[in-house]
């Protein structure tokens, strides 16, 4: 927590000096590298890895196509992930299946985004809660 609050700390800081931050720049380096994958939301219970791919295949080199499962049941929890090789099919398939039917749903498109730490919530980033020491 504490490492949290100084980093934190020192974005403010770097932001209020109107410097460079190069956590900022970070940052962007990353955005620049995921932009390749997609986010597949409203996907059919029916909807497994491949017929993801193979509904993003034309768009270019799909190097990934996952569907995410719930852990317990391993039923799809209705969304997933397409991976490509290049920034510009990524783009094109984005705007080509925004919004498209794919095996009955309307799935919505999306550039994926890198999952912030912690678990949301008021559990304080734990699986079953803050923990008491």
């Amino acid at each position: 927590m504490a490492f949290c609050n100084k980093i934190g700390s020192l974005l403010r800081h770097g932001i209020s000096q109107n410097a460079p931050s190069p956590m900022g720049s970070m940052l962007n380096y990353v955005r620049c590298m995921s932009s390749s994958k997609l986010f597949v939301g409203g996907l059919s219970w029916g909807t497994d890895d491949q017929s993801l791919r193979d509904a993003f295949s034309g768009f270019g080199d799909v190097v990934e196509a996952r569907v995410i499962v719930d852990r317990n049941t391993g039923k799809s929890r209705g969304f997933g992930f397409v991976g490509f090789s290049s920034e510009d099919s990524a783009s094109s398939a984005l705007s080509a299946m925004d919004g498209q039917d794919l095996q009955g749903r309307n799935i919505r498109v999306s550039y994926a985004t890198e999952r912030s730490f912690g678990g949301g919530g008021n559990d304080g980033g734990y699986r079953n809660g803050p923990r008491e020491y």
